[in-house]
């Protein structure tokens, strides 16, 4: 599918042809097959089924060919979607690219992700399967995933990884032996024009009007981790750990398009712990770390990056609060370089490598290229003040186009870009008055952010409303996540299970825990 001009798909490409992500993965397991691809962290075993796994590219080839020829034999039309919950596991990435393969479109969810969202947002793309696993934890994904199914008419399977499966669902963890099973057809037999113009991915954006579908071809998603790959100086064959799953525009750009752009070891964490991390980084020799921005400042303050080996020769710093940039402390391990990556949402980021004086570095307004200061950098995006002080991007990475097709006559909520290409993302800015470049002071208006989960606040209040009419819920800084939430209610309990009932996302739930002096008293 592509979007925009109809004709594109079927007319000649100009220039060189393009290649997709799936192609760039398999010209890399044509070349280092024995090359160690995807490792799990060593405690796996605590938060979903299964033991570590540690792949090589041709194992992981040939397991993303089974994955594919299964999606393909299921019946699912090409350029149709299909949504993956999973947790930060090789599983993850290996689904991503299957269904790139097949020929479909990947919509990774959020991990928290619960009933309510998941219905909401799969109504919207009209999902035809639901890829998950048993477990997260002591959640049951399965049973979430099958809930969701029953609800929506378009997903035709659910597809889990896992242990105990109950019936009715499509058990892909045999995929693992995967040289008996037929691949899907080679991939000139389709799309010979314009491969890369097709869409990849679909990831979800959340405003005023709530969930927000955000599609992105691949020559879009590859724009984004260029953009970081470039300006991290990541080397062929980096070795990077990462905290971040490739749920989102961010995961993808940080986690997945990174490894694969340097043809490197990605060694996938599932936030968080720090003794789990240190052992990952030592025992994979992981030189990339990928960790939120302040994580990664606390991680300095530590003496995590000191002393013999403990440099990871550069750290990927996800801010998604940009507005918390600005006034971060310096970074002072010499040894250890930091990018910042300040995120717009699903619109689009913007990589930066901080200098001698450790200070964030300025970014100004115009065009966005990687890596900064290099004759032959590339092009990544263009960053505009808007006149109403407010941040917009276009270019390579910026979706030039609302999905589905045609819903920008509906008067649903849609991904909004104007004639210019630009997209608003809502967050306030400045210019600074010595060195001319943008600084972020604050989010957009009336929405949540909790860590990169972000709320409508008039919707989380409305939820809350109906289960408790006198009680509230209200947004409050947080140093290390951005924002927090706050409720209030003479029931808690009541109040948090019946959020958990109506299948809300547990971090709403969690903001009517007991704390402080009152549970303190319960205590005692």
């Amino acid at each position: 599918m592509i979007l925009g001009d109809p004709a594109a798909a079927a007319a000649p490409q100009q220039g060189p042809r393009r290649l997709t992500v799936d192609e760039v993965f398999h010209r890399i397991a044509l070349k280092y097959p024995d090359r160690p691809a995807l490792l799990d962290a060593p405690n796996r075993q605590t938060f979903t089924d299964g033991a570590p796994r540690r792949l090589t590219y041709a194992e992981a080839d040939r397991v993303v060919a089974a994955i594919a020829g299964r999606l393909h034999h299921m019946g699912i039309a090409a350029d149709s979607i299909v949504a993956i919950q999973l947790p930060n596991t090789v599983e993850n990435i290996l689904m991503l690219l299957g269904a790139l393969r097949a020929r479909l479109i990947a919509a990774p969810l959020p991990l928290l992700w619960r009933r309510a969202e998941t219905v909401a947002a799969l109504a919207r793309i009209g999902a035809k399967a639901l890829i998950t696993c048993g477990r997260v934890g002591g959640f049951n994904h399965c049973q979430l995933a099958m809930r969701v199914a029953s609800e929506l008419f378009s997903i035709r399977y659910v597809c889990t990884f896992g242990d105990r499966l109950p019936d009715g669902v499509v058990p892909f963890d045999d995929l693992f032996g995967a040289e008996r099973l037929d691949p899907v057809p080679p991939l000139e037999r389709e799309r010979q024009h314009n491969a890369a113009s097709h869409l990849a991915f679909i990831t979800f954006d959340v405003g005023a009007s709530g969930i927000v579908p955000v599609a992105r071809n691949h020559l879009e998603a590859i724009a984004g981790g260029l953009g970081v790959a470039l300006e991290g100086r990541l080397a062929q064959d980096a070795r990077i750990v990462s905290t971040m799953a490739p749920a989102s525009f961010a995961g993808l750009s940080l986690t997945f398009m990174p490894w694969l752009l340097s043809a490197g070891t990605l060694s996938l964490h599932h936030p968080f712990d720090a003794a789990i991390l240190a052992r990952q980084r030592r025992d994979d020799g992981c030189r990339t770390l990928v960790v939120p921005g302040l994580v990664a400042l606390r991680l300095a303050e530590a003496g995590a990056f000191a002393g013999a080996g403990g440099g990871a020769g550069s750290v990927i710093a996800a801010w998604r609060a940009p507005e918390q940039l600005a006034a971060s402390p310096a970074w002072r391990e010499r040894d250890t370089a930091l990018v910042d990556v300040s995120i717009f949402s699903e619109a689009g980021l913007v990589a930066a490598r901080r200098g001698a004086d450790g200070r964030a570095t300025p970014i100004p307004f115009g065009p966005v290229v990687a890596p900064r200061g290099n004759p032959s950098a590339v092009p990544v995006a263009e960053l505009v003040r808007t006149a109403s002080g407010t941040v917009a991007l276009r270019g390579p990475m910026v979706p030039r186009h609302a999905f589905p097709p045609g819903i920008e006559r509906s008067g649903l909520a849609h991904f909004e870009i104007d004639r210019f290409g630009l997209v608003d993302t809502g967050y306030t800015c400045r210019i600074d008055p010595t060195s001319k470049a943008m600084v972020v002071t604050g989010p957009p208006s009336g929405i949540v952010s909790v860590g990169g989960y972000r709320f409508p606040l008039h919707e989380l209040q409305e939820a809350v409303g109906q289960i408790d009419s006198v009680a509230h819920v209200a947004a409050l800084p947080d140093p290390l996540v951005g924002q927090r939430l706050m409720g209030h209610a003479e029931q808690r309990d009541a109040v948090q299970a019946a959020l958990n009932a109506v299948g809300i996302n547990p971090l709403v739930a969690a903001a009517f825990r007991e704390r402080g002096d009152r549970a303190e008293r319960a205590g005692a």
